[in-house]
C-alpha cells in the first residue's frame, strides 16, 4: 500500500453500534461519503477482520456492556477508538426514527465533525475492570440479602409476627427465636439462604480488603477518613483511574453527578437537582459514607460540621441536601488525599 492510500485509510471513520450478538457498522470515507454499512458478529474474529480492512481508521462506539473489551481489542489492532458517552449524544437517543443503522451512521458523522461532541470516556485496563466487577458482584449479594430479609419480614408481619430490627448480619440468628416453631419451619429455607449469603459476603470482604492493601496501596490514604473503608476507597481508585485527569479537585463532583444541573436563559437561572451522571454505584457509596459521617457514630471533623450546619433547618429537604453536599466534599477530599498522599487532618482548613 502506497503512502496516499495509507493516508486515506486513516481518514476513514467507522461508526459501530454495539449489540449482544451482532454489531451494526457504517463506514465514511475521507470526504464523508458512506461507502459501506452492514453488521458483523460479536466475536473477536469478525472484529479483527474489520480492523484489517481499515488499518488506522477512527472507530467510534457508545459506552455499554461490551465497549470495554471491544475498545481495548480494537486499539490493540491499531485503530483509533473513541468511546462516546451515551448520555451526551442526544442526536442519537432522541432521534424520532432511531435504529441500529442510524445510530452507527450518526456516531460516525459526529466523530468526523467534532469528536468532542461525543464527550469521550476512557475505559480502564482489563485488570482494573476485573477488580471492579468483584466489587459489583459483592453488591449484588448484598442486595440479594436485603431482598430475602425483607421477604421474610413482610411475610411474618402479614401473619401477625412483627420481628425486631437487628443488623443484617444478625437477622438470621434472631428471627427464629422470635416466632413459633411452626412458623420457623416455614421460613427456615430463606433464613438458611440469608446465612449463606452473609458468609459469602464476609469472604468477599476479606478478599477485597487484601486486594486493596496489596495491589492498590493508595487506598490506605483514602481510608484515613472516618466512614471510608476498603470497598469505597478501592472502587473510587478504580473508577477514577488517574487522579491527574482533573485539573481542579472540585471537578470530580460533576464527574460523579453530585453537582446540580443547570437551565439558565437570560435572567432565569433555575435551581435544579443533581445531574446523577457518572457511576451510580460510586455515587451510592459516597452517599452512604456521608450518611455515616453525619450520623451518631461519625467522628468529629470539619466535614461533619459543614454537613450539620446545612441540616440545621431540620427539614427533610435540608437533610438530603446536607448529605449530598458532604458526599461531594468527600469526593474532593479523597481525590486531594490521593494526590498529596499526606496524613489526613480532620480539622484542616482545606477539608
Amino acid at each position: 500500500m502506497n503512502n496516499a492510500a495509507a493516508r486515506k485509510k486513516k481518514q476513514i471513520t467507522i461508526g459501530l453500534d454495539l449489540g449482544d450478538r451482532r454489531h451494526t457498522y457504517c463506514v465514511l470515507d475521507e470526504a464523508g461519503k458512506m461507502t459501506r454499512e452492514g453488521s458483523l458478529g460479536n466475536t473477536r474474529e469478525e472484529l479483527a477482520a474489520m480492523a484489517r480492512s481499515y488499518p488506522g481508521a477512527t472507530l467510534v462506539m457508545e459506552a455499554g456492556t461490551h465497549s470495554p473489551w471491544v475498545s481495548r481489542f480494537l486499539q490493540e489492532l491499531g485503530l483509533r477508538v473513541i468511546v462516546a458517552n451515551p448520555r451526551k449524544t442526544r442526536a442519537i437517543y432522541e432521534n424520532e426514527r432511531k435504529s441500529d443503522r442510524r445510530n452507527a451512521m450518526m456516531l460516525a458523522r459526529l466523530a468526523r465533525m467534532d469528536p468532542t461532541l461525543l464527550h469521550p470516556i476512557e475505559h480502564g485496563s482489563q485488570e482494573a475492570q476485573e477488580d471492579m466487577l468483584q466489587l459489583k458482584l459483592r453488591d449484588s449479594l448484598v442486595r440479594a440479602r436485603v431482598a430475602l430479609i425483607n421477604a421474610v419480614r413482610f411475610s411474618l408481619k402479614s401473619l401477625g409476627y412483627p420481628v425486631s430490627n437487628p443488623s443484617s448480619a444478625r437477622f438470621h440468628k434472631q428471627v427464629l427465636n422470635e416466632v413459633p416453631d411452626s412458623i420457623g419451619g416455614m421460613i427456615a429455607h430463606n433464613v438458611a439462604a440469608i446465612a449463606e449469603l452473609i458468609e459469602r459476603i464476609k469472604a468477599l470482604d476479606t478478599s477485597i480488603s487484601c486486594l486493596a492493601a496489596e495491589r492498590y496501596p493508595q487506598t490506605m490514604y483514602l481510608q484515613q477518613v472516618s466512614g471510608v473503608g476498603p470497598i469505597t476507597s478501592l472502587y473510587f481508585v478504580l473508577k477514577v483511574g488517574n487522579p491527574g485527569r482533573f485539573q481542579r479537585a472540585r471537578d470530580i463532583g460533576a464527574f460523579l453527578g453530585l453537582c446540580p444541573k443547570r437551565d439558565q436563559s437570560g435572567e432565569i437561572d433555575k435551581e435544579l437537582r443533581i445531574s446523577k451522571c457518572g457511576d451510580r454505584y460510586l455515587r451510592r457509596l459516597l452517599v452512604s459514607a456521608a450518611q455515616y459521617i453525619l450520623g451518631p457514630f461519625g467522628a468529629d471533623s470539619a466535614l461533619r460540621e459543614h454537613g450539620l450546619r446545612l441540616a440545621q433547618e431540620g427539614t427533610a429537604k435540608a437533610k438530603k441536601r446536607s448529605v449530598v453536599a458532604v458526599a461531594r466534599k468527600l469526593a474532593v477530599l479523597l481525590l486531594t488525599l490521593w494526590k498529596s498522599r499526606e496524613p489526613y487532618e480532620s480539622f484542616h482548613t482545606t477539608a
